[in-house]
Protein backbone atom coordinates (compact mmCIF):
# COMPACT_ATOMS: atom_id res chain seq x y z
CA UNK A 1 0.00 0.00 0.00
CA UNK A 2 1.59 3.60 -0.91
CA UNK A 3 0.74 6.55 1.16
CA UNK A 4 -2.26 8.33 0.23
CA UNK A 5 -2.99 12.46 0.28
CA UNK A 6 -4.93 11.97 3.42
CA UNK A 7 -1.70 10.49 5.33
CA UNK A 8 -0.17 12.98 7.49
CA UNK A 9 3.42 14.34 7.21
CA UNK A 10 5.24 15.58 10.22
CA UNK A 11 4.62 18.98 10.09
CA UNK A 12 0.56 18.36 10.12
CA UNK A 13 0.97 17.71 13.81
CA UNK A 14 1.15 19.21 16.43
CA UNK A 15 1.86 18.13 20.25
CA UNK A 16 -1.22 17.43 22.76
CA UNK A 17 -3.27 16.59 19.40
CA UNK A 18 -5.29 13.20 20.26
CA UNK A 19 -6.72 10.59 18.02
CA UNK A 20 -9.38 7.43 18.70
CA UNK A 21 -8.92 4.22 16.92
CA UNK A 22 -11.29 2.45 15.55
CA UNK A 23 -12.23 -0.53 17.15
CA UNK A 24 -10.94 -4.25 17.21
CA UNK A 25 -12.73 -7.40 19.22
CA UNK A 26 -10.43 -10.40 20.55
CA UNK A 27 -11.49 -13.55 19.29
CA UNK A 28 -10.25 -16.96 20.31
CA UNK A 29 -9.21 -17.70 16.53
CA UNK A 30 -7.30 -14.53 16.94
CA UNK A 31 -5.28 -16.32 20.52
CA UNK A 32 -5.27 -20.08 18.66
CA UNK A 33 -3.51 -17.81 15.20
CA UNK A 34 -1.34 -15.98 17.91
CA UNK A 35 0.23 -19.52 20.08
CA UNK A 36 0.81 -20.95 17.11
CA UNK A 37 2.62 -18.10 15.75
CA UNK A 38 4.44 -17.86 18.36
CA UNK A 39 4.52 -20.84 20.35
CA UNK A 40 3.28 -19.60 23.33
CA UNK A 41 0.68 -22.24 24.39
CA UNK A 42 0.88 -21.45 28.42
CA UNK A 43 -2.95 -22.38 29.86
CA UNK A 44 -4.18 -19.21 30.36
CA UNK A 45 -4.34 -18.18 27.26
CA UNK A 46 -5.64 -21.97 25.79
CA UNK A 47 -7.16 -23.93 28.36
CA UNK A 48 -10.12 -23.29 29.27
CA UNK A 49 -10.37 -25.63 31.73
CA UNK A 50 -7.27 -24.42 33.66
CA UNK A 51 -8.12 -20.67 32.98
CA UNK A 52 -11.38 -21.12 35.25
CA UNK A 53 -9.18 -22.13 37.74
CA UNK A 54 -7.44 -18.76 37.84
CA UNK A 55 -7.87 -15.16 39.63
CA UNK A 56 -9.30 -14.39 35.53
CA UNK A 57 -11.89 -17.44 35.72
CA UNK A 58 -11.48 -17.53 31.77
CA UNK A 59 -8.73 -17.52 28.86
CA UNK A 60 -6.78 -14.12 28.72
CA UNK A 61 -5.33 -12.91 25.13
CA UNK A 62 -1.43 -12.72 24.90
CA UNK A 63 -0.55 -9.46 26.19
CA UNK A 64 1.82 -9.46 22.78
CA UNK A 65 -1.09 -9.89 20.96
CA UNK A 66 -2.80 -7.15 22.44
CA UNK A 67 0.26 -5.28 21.64
CA UNK A 68 0.15 -6.09 18.18
CA UNK A 69 -3.31 -5.75 17.43
CA UNK A 70 -3.13 -2.22 19.33
CA UNK A 71 0.05 -1.59 16.99
CA UNK A 72 -2.32 -2.30 13.55
CA UNK A 73 -4.96 0.51 15.02
CA UNK A 74 -2.26 2.82 16.04
CA UNK A 75 -1.55 2.60 12.04
CA UNK A 76 -5.04 4.70 11.24
CA UNK A 77 -5.08 6.59 14.54
CA UNK A 78 -4.14 9.05 12.51
CA UNK A 79 -2.91 8.08 9.28
CA UNK A 80 0.67 8.78 9.14
CA UNK A 81 3.96 9.05 6.51
CA UNK A 82 5.72 6.63 8.67
CA UNK A 83 8.91 5.34 7.47
CA UNK A 84 9.93 3.71 10.62
CA UNK A 85 9.39 2.19 13.63
CA UNK A 86 12.05 3.23 16.68
CA UNK A 87 11.00 2.48 19.43
CA UNK A 88 8.52 1.41 22.75
CA UNK A 89 9.44 3.08 26.18
CA UNK A 90 7.63 2.08 29.64
CA UNK A 91 5.25 0.20 28.07
CA UNK A 92 2.55 -1.27 30.55
CA UNK A 93 -0.05 -3.98 30.59
CA UNK A 94 -2.39 -3.42 33.43
CA UNK A 95 -5.81 -4.69 32.69
CA UNK A 96 -6.12 -8.53 31.12
CA UNK A 97 -8.14 -8.75 27.61
CA UNK A 98 -10.70 -11.50 27.28
CA UNK A 99 -11.91 -13.39 24.32
CA UNK A 100 -14.77 -10.86 23.02
CA UNK A 101 -13.04 -7.61 24.04
CA UNK A 102 -12.82 -4.80 22.15
CA UNK A 103 -9.73 -2.98 22.26
CA UNK A 104 -9.21 0.69 20.70
CA UNK A 105 -5.99 3.11 20.81
CA UNK A 106 -5.95 6.60 21.68
CA UNK A 107 -2.87 8.26 20.48
CA UNK A 108 -1.48 11.61 21.47
CA UNK A 109 1.53 14.08 20.01
CA UNK A 110 4.06 13.87 23.50
CA UNK A 111 6.86 15.61 20.95
CA UNK A 112 8.38 16.13 17.62
CA UNK A 113 12.09 16.72 16.23
CA UNK A 114 12.72 17.94 13.30
CA UNK A 115 15.56 16.11 11.45
CA UNK A 116 17.05 16.30 7.99
CA UNK A 117 16.24 19.91 7.29
CA UNK A 118 12.25 18.82 7.32
CA UNK A 119 12.48 15.83 5.22
CA UNK A 120 11.76 14.20 7.91
CA UNK A 121 11.02 13.97 11.89
CA UNK A 122 10.56 12.28 15.03
CA UNK A 123 7.45 11.82 16.92
CA UNK A 124 7.06 10.30 20.08
CA UNK A 125 3.06 9.21 21.37
CA UNK A 126 1.69 8.58 24.32
CA UNK A 127 -0.52 5.32 23.48
CA UNK A 128 -3.67 4.12 25.48
CA UNK A 129 -5.51 0.56 24.65
CA UNK A 130 -8.34 0.73 25.90
CA UNK A 131 -11.44 -1.76 26.26
CA UNK A 132 -15.12 -1.53 25.53
CA UNK A 133 -15.50 -0.59 29.46
CA UNK A 134 -12.36 2.61 28.27
CA UNK A 135 -10.72 0.77 30.81
CA UNK A 136 -6.83 0.70 29.95
CA UNK A 137 -5.66 -2.32 29.31
CA UNK A 138 -1.93 -1.51 28.38
CA UNK A 139 -0.51 1.99 27.64
CA UNK A 140 2.78 3.12 27.15
CA UNK A 141 5.42 5.40 24.43
CA UNK A 142 5.72 4.93 20.80
CA UNK A 143 8.48 6.62 18.84
CA UNK A 144 8.23 6.75 15.08
CA UNK A 145 10.19 8.30 12.15
CA UNK A 146 7.53 10.22 9.90
CA UNK A 147 8.15 12.16 6.40
CA UNK A 148 8.55 15.55 6.02
CA UNK A 149 6.99 18.31 3.38
CA UNK A 150 10.57 18.88 2.39
CA UNK A 151 10.23 15.93 0.46
CA UNK A 152 8.18 17.46 -1.86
Amino acid sequence: MSFTPQHLFFDDVAVGQQWMSLGRTVTQADIVNYAGLSGDFNPIHMDHVFAATTAFRQPIAHGLLVLAMGSGLMVGAPLMRTLAFMGMKEWQFTLPVFIGDTIRVRSEVMAKEERARGRRGVVTWKRILLNQDEKTVQEGITVTLVEGRATR
